[in-house]
C-alpha cells in the first residue's frame, strides 16, 4: 500500500483547521502532518515536517498565504500548495496562482471534492478555475511573447501540450514513453526556455499560444 498523503494545515481559525482535521484524518490515504496559525509558522513547519500538500489560507496574520507562497519557492520546498479560501475574488486568488499555488478550492467545498483536490495535486495536476485561468491569461500577455516558444523542440512542445491538459510527469511519461526523469529534464528546459516560474505558468501560456496535447 502507497504512503498517505502528507497534508499540513495552514489557516488562523481554529474551527477550520479542527474541521479540517477531522474530516482528512478518515482518509486511508491521507495523513494531516500538522498545523499553522499563519503563513510564518506555516513556512516553517512545511520545512521540519516535509508534507506533500499544504492547504493555505491566504489572509492570514503575521505573513499571508501568497508571501508564504513566496518563501516556500525560494527555500525551493517541493510541497504542492492548494489554496483554501472564503475569497471569490479575482484579485485575492490570481496572486496566490501566480506565486505558485498548484490551485484553489472554497471552503464551502464539498468535503469528498477537497480529498480529491488533494489528491490531484499531489499527482501533478493544477486546479484553475475558467474565470481565474481567463484572468492570468490575460496578466501574462504583454509577458509571455511568441517568439520564446520558437526555442522549443518537437518534444518539449508535446510535453508542454500534456502540461496543458493537466497531466502529471508521470502521465506524461506513459504517454509519450518516456522516464519520468526524462520527462522532468523536458520539464525543466521548457520553463527555462520560456522564462517561467512553474507549471501553471507554463499551462498558461501553452493554452495562450495554442499548445496542445
Amino acid at each position: 500500500m502507497a504512503d498517505p498523503i502528507k497534508v499540513l494545515l495552514v489557516d488562523d481559525h481554529q474551527v477550520v483547521r479542527r474541521g479540517l482535521r477531522t474530516f482528512l484524518e478518515v482518509q486511508d490515504d491521507i495523513e494531516v502532518v500538522g498545523e499553522a496559525a499563519d503563513g510564518a509558522e506555516g513556512v516553517a513547519l512545511a520545512e521540519e515536517l516535509k508534507p506533500d500538500v499544504v492547504l493555505m489560507d491566504v489572509k492570514m496574520p503575521v505573513m499571508d498565504g501568497v508571501e508564504a507562497l513566496r518563501r516556500l519557492r525560494e527555500l525551493d520546498n517541493p510541497a504542492r500548495v492548494l489554496i483554501v479560501t472564503s475569497f471569490t475574488e479575482q484579485r485575492t486568488v490570481v496572486p496566490a496562482l501566480r506565486a505558485g499555488a498548484a490551485g484553489y478550492v472554497y471552503k464551502d467545498v464539498d468535503p469528498d471534492a477537497l480529498a480529491g483536490a488533494i489528491r490531484s495535486v499531489h499527482a501533478g495536476h493544477i486546479l484553475l478555475q475558467p474565470e481565474v485561468a481567463d484572468a492570468l491569461l490575460s496578466q501574462e500577455r504583454a509577458n509571455s511573447g511568441q517568439g520564446r516558444g520558437s526555442s522549443l523542440t518537437e518534444r518539449e512542445r508535446e510535453v508542454l501540450g500534456l502540461i496543458a491538459d493537466g497531466r502529471s510527469n508521470r502521465e506524461i511519461a506513459r504517454a509519450l514513453v518516456l522516464s519520468e526523469k526524462t520527462v522532468k529534464t523536458h520539464v525543466s528546459n521548457i520553463l527555462m526556455k520560456l522564462d517561467l516560474a512553474d507549471r501553471t505558468q507554463a499551462a498558461l501560456w501553452a493554452v495562450r499560444h495554442g499548445v496542445t496535447g
